[in-house]
């Protein structure tokens, strides 16, 4: 039973600009100054501006509403019987999804023409028909495999594409990690697990990379995998781990670098980090949990799904 409709907006590239610079003038000096054309910014803007206006104007009358922007999302409290409408790309659809508990998305492209949505189908003007749609119960729900990521200390944080565990800055993570019977201590720069949502994202740069560097250093001639050959279902029941970077040393191995995390074998890291070690999700640094020495995070399947709204 939806009750009220929640709208998840974001800052454009000009907001971000402005709220950093102070002012719209001053942005467009800078971005003049660097030799950079301006009004590419402000036609994204004005463009977002005009889809959310015209997203607010067709939520039905009667009907409790709210429009949020997507910084606010780690505070706001669901009831569970929410519509929530994300306009943005998929970006916003992952960063709010991970927030919810049963609450459906109806994700919406608001400029297709920029935008290249995978988790976007819906344009703005075909918005009211789908909020009616989902008002009846009348849309098909396609539910999506988050990961979860549980420390000793008991915070949690979840994931609809992708969790980093490693080091805050650009240096080497350290760190122990167990998977199966295997467990090693390790030195890299972080590790990545992905979820079946996620394997077109970061972990498809991870293969591209690998395979790349094989070839370039004639070890392999043949090209990267496409990702359909590794790629992982939205409701898939597994994640992938990978290591970026691992590096050999008299207290580093590299043997376990790369595989899958089934329900009844979770991923579980040790920090040995004395400071500056994170984990956070969906590419989201700011949401992050501490990863310092005696720290154990224990990485598996989230029991709860995403839920969102596809074409029939």
């Amino acid at each position: 039973m939806i009750e009220s409709i929640l709208v998840v907006t974001k800052r454009t590239p000009l907001d971000e600009l402005t709220a950093r610079l102070n002012s719209r003038a001053q942005a467009k000096f800078y971005i003049e100054h660097a030799g950079q054309s301006f009004d590419w910014y402000e036609a994204g803007h004005d463009t977002y501006q005009r889809a959310v206006e015209s997203l607010r104007r067709a939520l039905p009358v009667g009907v409790k509403s709210q429009v949020i922007e997507r910084s606010y999302l780690s505070t706001f409290q669901f009831s569970g019987h929410d519509l929530v409408v994300t306009i943005g790309p998929d970006g916003l659809v992952v960063n709010t999804a991970k927030y919810l508990s049963v609450e459906p998305i109806l994700a919406v492209n608001p400029d297709p023409s920029r935008v290249d949505g995978i988790l976007t189908p819906f344009s703005v003007p075909e918005t009211r028909s789908w909020i009616e749609r989902a008002m009846r119960g009348r849309v098909r729900i396609q539910p999506v495999s988050m990961a979860q990521a549980d420390l000793n200390d008991g915070q949690t944080l979840f994931a609809v594409n992708d969790l980093f565990v490693g080091a805050r800055t650009h240096v080497s993570a350290r760190y122990r990690i167990h998977h199966g019977r295997q467990a090693e201590a390790q030195s890299s720069s972080g590790i990545i697990v992905s979820t079946g949502a996620g394997c077109t994202g970061w972990l498809q740069s991870v293969v591209t990379g690998a395979a790349r560097v094989s070839r370039g250093l004639g070890l392999t001639e043949s090209d990267p995998p496409p990702p359909e050959s590794y790629r992982l279902g939205w409701a898939s029941n597994e994640l992938y781990f990978s290591v970026r970077e691992p590096f050999t040393s008299r207290t580093s191995q590299a043997n376990l670098v790369f595989g899958r995390i089934a329900p009844n074998e979770p991923l579980v890291v040790e920090s040995l980090m004395p400071e500056d070690g994170v984990i956070f999700s969906d590419g989201i640094e700011a949401d992050f949990l501490s990863f310092n020495s005696g720290s154990i995070a224990t990485i598996r399947l989230a029991e709860r799904k995403a839920r969102l709204i596809v074409r029939d």
